[in-house]
């Protein structure tokens, strides 16, 4: 063959070879520029529904929500935000699911990993939530491990482990001293271990910290009920009485006293 046409057919296969990369190319960036555009979408509208959530809108949140995850069903935010909506108005099955599927898709991810072991806590299945605040501890990057060692804690202590509830708060503690919730929750442990001393100390923490509520009024109480203090005690019944009256705790004060 003589070398012109040698070179022709170089050239020509060149030529090819150029469209058919810039060909392929051209799909490649078409087909990643709809999955970005698919999950800008998803993220737009799990944003508006996190907003209606807010507001109260709690239909026009669901009906975003459901769009986010028509955009991109592996969308894990989407996922958190329905499971909390579906949380909110009660229906436990629905929020379970997509607190689960959140912590499939970021299988290690700390927050989504703490959100399904908070979720189980709620429900009564103690030892399953605590395997995901384990899970959830051993990623490296999650920011706030305070937060999945005191629901840990809170978890532990529902399921009648003070011990370990007790070393999982103080672990939090460490990491956050003034967390709230946490200083109530060590109040709780050591009330519950009968180290009323310490657990008042832990209750004054918390109440320099944290806001007052029907729980905490009447753990102060039952403190100082057993340190002898009488006087603080009857301080704390008439906080909870008058501050929140339609509580569980104080309707209980209330039927002991007519009893």
């Amino acid at each position: 063959m003589p070398r012109d046409a040698t070179l022709r057919l170089f050239a020509t296969a060149l030529a090819l070879a150029l469209a058919a990369c810039s060909s392929s190319g051209g799909t490649n960036i078409k087909k990643e520029s709809a999955a970005s555009e698919k999950m800008e979408a998803a993220r737009v509208h799990t944003e508006l529904g996190q907003k209606y959530m807010q507001q109260g809108k709690l239909q026009i949140a669901l009906q975003n929500l459901n769009k986010a995850l028509s955009y991109d069903a592996d969308y894990a935010d989407a996922h958190t935000v329905i499971a909390v909506l579906y949380e909110q108005i009660g229906d436990l099955k629905q929020a379970e699911e997509h607190y689960r599927r959140a912590a499939q898709i970021k299988a290690k991810g700390g927050n989504e990993l703490n959100n399904y072991g908070a979720f189980l806590c709620k429900i009564g299945r103690y030892d399953e939530a605590n395997d995901y605040f384990q899970r959830a501890l051993a990623d490296p990057f999650y920011n706030t491990p305070a937060v999945a060692l005191t629901n840990q804690g809170r978890c532990l202590l529902k399921g009648g482990k003070a011990d370990t509830a007790e070393t999982a708060l103080r672990s939090a503690l460490d990491r956050a001293p003034n967390n709230p919730d946490a200083l109530f929750l060590m109040a709780s442990v050591l009330y519950e271990k009968g180290d009323f001393f310490k657990a008042r100390a832990f209750m004054q923490r918390f109440e320099s910290v944290g806001q007052a509520g029907p729980e905490s009024l009447m753990l102060g109480r039952n403190i100082e009920l057993r340190l002898g203090n009488g006087g603080a005690a009857s301080d704390y019944t008439r906080r909870l009485l008058q501050s929140f009256p339609e509580s569980q705790q104080a309707r209980a004060l209330n039927e002991q006293n007519r009893s």
